[in-house]
């Protein structure tokens, strides 16, 4: 390991500050409050200013956490996104592109079987009924997509920046698409089938 790479593994590894530990207990108060809110009256009902009333915060203060109220709910995507990427990065050199895809999906149906059903099954209802909500939504996903494209082209030896080698693209939004229908029927089903067995049998319909 390079003495650049060192420095930049300890600055990675360097424990927020108080101001970053504060930011974050703030924030994850306002998605507890939000997400009760939003239970109890649904997302379109519910308004920033109660979300505020409700921590204490003025609307501006809030809006200083948070860009959006749609960000609320949201704002977790980026990360679970970045570790995506990390999962499909750490996969076998010489495993296919497709199931490197699904293996990185690990860290999200992990989080899913070790979360509460009934809490997780209610946040994936509030995203399939508010349409604001989707709509944002899918613009985090496609920041996903464009996360994975890199890993997938290079497993595949194809150059990310030539468009018309539409197959690093390709792969990666229709791993992300499978992702989506099996999350929608985990959340019909009510939790009964496992949201890892209903991704593989989501991808695994492109094997056949």
């Amino acid at each position: 390991m390079s003495e650049t790479a060192r420095s930049a593994d300890r600055t990675a590894r360097k424990p927020p500050g108080l101001r970053e530990r504060m930011r974050a207990t703030v924030q994850a108060e306002v998605v507890e409050v939000a997400h009760r809110l939003f239970t109890e009256q649904g997302f379109d009902r519910t308004t920033v200013d109660q979300i505020a009333a409700e921590v204490g915060l003025s609307r501006a203060s809030l809006f200083r956490y948070f860009g959006t109220k749609e960000d609320i709910v949201l704002g977790r995507l980026e990360e679970s996104g970045r570790q995506i990427a990390a999962e499909l990065a750490a996969r076998p050199d010489g495993e296919h592109p497709w199931e490197a895809l699904r293996r990185a999906f690990d860290v999200l149906t992990r989080s899913n079987e070790a979360a509460p059903r009934e809490q997780v099954l209610s946040y994936l209802r509030m995203l399939q009924e508010a349409p604001s909500l989707r709509a944002r939504h899918h613009e985090k996903q496609l920041g996903w997509q464009s996360g994975l494209v890199p890993e997938v082209a290079r497993r595949l030896g194809a150059d990310p920046d030539q468009p018309e080698d539409v197959r690093p693209r390709a792969l990666a939004a229709a791993a992300l698409a499978c992702l989506d229908v099996a999350s929608t029927a985990w959340v019909a089903c009510e939790g009964t089938v496992p949201l890892a067995a209903l991704l593989d049998r989501a991808m695994g319909a492109f094997e056949k």
